[in-house]
């Protein structure tokens, strides 16, 4: 009787196991994710890594991908996405229809873009269907990371940019619970 209450023990330990077992380590992100979310117009930028963190201070992992655009608007319906301007909305123009004609006057930076996943249950970004998707055009990026910037007495996280062109300014965009915004910092990460 006992061996046979360890091994209906050992059958259901095992069972539950099965049942409760975590979910497999994350998916890396590849061009073939970066198709799956957001469609083939956007290239992952290899000497780029991706960031993660709480943008949206939902309490669920979000994240940050650096990539190129060969035309940002084209998905938008396809791939349910937004695709904003926070950098020109602070100087005034903000219509991503208009902007995304803009281009950079250093070629080497043309067409990059910031893809935001915010993360949705248990999966987080890597979820079937994420909370929400961004696509951010025309911010002038060489560098980006995740920090805390203090809004209205609360700290959130912000991507941090450090901006292409001479001036080594450094950006901050952050999202307010319903838009993304952009402030300039002032000096440069380093």
């Amino acid at each position: 009787m006992v061996y046979v209450r360890t091994l209906l023990f050992a059958f259901v330990s095992c069972l539950a196991s099965q049942i409760f077992a975590q979910a497999p380590p994350p998916a890396s992100v590849d061009q073939a994710m970066v198709e799956k979310q957001f469609g083939s117009e956007f290239t992952l930028m290899s000497d780029f890594t991706p960031i993660t963190g709480d943008l949206d201070n939902d309490g669920v992992e979000d994240i940050v991908i650096p990539a190129r655009a060969r035309g940002a608007l084209i998905g938008e319906a396809e791939f349910n996405y937004k695709t904003i301007d926070p950098y020109t909305s602070f100087f005034g123009l903000g219509d991503p229809k208009i902007t995304s004609t803009f281009a950079t006057e250093d070629p080497k930076y043309r067409g990059f873009v910031l893809l935001i996943i915010h993360g949705a249950g248990p999966d987080a970004w890597r979820s079937e269907k994420p909370r929400a998707k961004f696509v951010i055009i025309n911010l002038p990026f060489k560098r980006v990371a995740m920090k805390r910037i203090l809004l209205k007495k609360k700290k959130i996280n912000a991507i941090y940019a450090e901006e292409t062109g001479g001036d080594e300014m450094t950006s901050a965009v952050f999202f307010d619970g319903k838009n993304y915004k952009y402030q300039p910092m002032g000096a440069s990460m380093q």
